[in-house]
């Protein structure tokens, strides 16, 4: 089980420190007074100027042709894999990958492809790894299509995958006749926490999209971008699932408001993240993956508190976290401030006295 909610006490308290996701983040009075003056049109018909503007500003920061605004993360992960995969193609990901773990197995229900999982440390496969697993191309085997990465690496722990290992894996896709995807859904922590820009990162990588309803803080969307042909291709997809849509620009406005005011500001999650773990790691028994950007995995199990206990007890605190892939996991996003950071904290080390 990768993820596992809180459980549903309707006694509970107040939720006053949500660290559940960044996707709990909630659209500031500045945001949502740009998605009410939004100019809007016919989504659908390429009459809605905002999402014009929004798709065009994404094709332009990941160094693509064009770009297509969708209602979700996991839409965009399904429309390019539909696009890029054909039935009884093979795609290659981590096996802890989002469209492995957390898509209802849209590629084999819809696609009718397979995946196959590589495996490596903190959410992450090797380009070594990477070589390993490809065959020769023969009637015997499946057709091994597609390689896809995600930027970052959540159930790794938030890990940010390096601009070497990208590029290799580019390469060696390339050299063997497979088309490359990247999962963006957090890609801009990625660039925040490292200085290199967006397009660098998904340079050589045929499609790539970047969420909006996670540390940007949109209530809604994400923006796939790659080649116009992949781009008109994908709007098929996202007519047939039901994804094309009206006046969208008002939920674009929120989205093009995130570029300009909320990307730079990721480096704050990022300082209340490490703050976090620091300390958490004073707690005597505490065993803590230092982050690389908002998400922080931790176990209180040698302190004597299972997991589920130390998130149960949390919870009657007025604070929400997850269970994930038998750790906990926080999330920092612009709803949490530094003190709030402090407070859980003090929380985390009654609880673990307590025990």
């Amino acid at each position: 089980m990768f993820y596992t909610p809180p459980p549903r006490d309707p006694n509970a308290p107040p939720l006053r420190i949500n660290l559940l996701s960044d996707t709990q983040t909630k659209p500031t009075p500045a945001m949502r007074e740009a998605m009410a003056g939004a100019e809007v049109g016919d989504e659908q018909t390429g009459d809605d100027p905002t999402v014009n503007l929004l798709c065009a500003r994404v094709a332009e920061l990941l160094g693509k042709e064009a770009a297509v605004f969708m209602p979700s993360g996991t839409m965009c992960n399904v429309a390019a894999t539909l696009v890029h995969c054909r039935r009884g193609d093979e795609l290659l990901a981590h096996e802890t990958a989002h469209i492995i773990s957390r898509e209802g197995g849209a590629h084999a229900a819809l696609g009718g492809f397979q995946i196959t999982q590589l495996k490596g440390a903190d959410g992450q496969f090797t380009p070594e790894t990477f070589r390993a697993a490809l065959h020769p191309r023969s009637r015997y085997q499946p057709t091994q299509t597609l390689v896809s990465v995600e930027q970052t690496a959540n159930i790794g722990g938030g890990t940010i995958w390096k601009k070497a290992a990208l590029d290799e894996i580019v390469t060696i896709a390339k050299a063997n006749g497979l088309i490359t995807h990247m999962d963006g859904a957090r890609l801009l922590n990625a660039t925040v926490a490292t200085g290199i820009p967006a397009h660098d990162m998904t340079e050589g990588w045929d499609s790539a999209w970047i969420d909006f309803s996670k540390g940007l803080g949109a209530p809604i969307g994400g923006v796939l971008a790659g080649s116009a042909a992949f781009i008109d291709e994908v709007w098929r997809w996202k007519q047939r699932l039901g994804g094309s849509m009206r006046q969208a620009g008002i939920v674009a406005a929120g989205c093009v408001y995130a570029l300009d005011h909320h990307v730079e500001r990721l480096a704050d999650d990022h300082a209340n993240a490490r703050a976090l773990a620091r300390g958490l790691a004073q707690i005597n028994g505490i065993v803590v993956q230092e982050p690389e950007t908002n998400l922080v995995f931790f176990k209180p199990d040698g302190a004597g508190v299972p997991g589920d206990k130390m998130v149960a007890e949390l919870r009657k605190r007025g604070v929400s976290l997850a269970m994930m892939d038998g750790r906990i996991r926080a999330c920092t996003h612009l709803d949490v401030t530094a003190a709030m950071i402090e407070e859980t904290i003090g929380y985390v080390r009654e609880i673990v006295r307590a025990a």
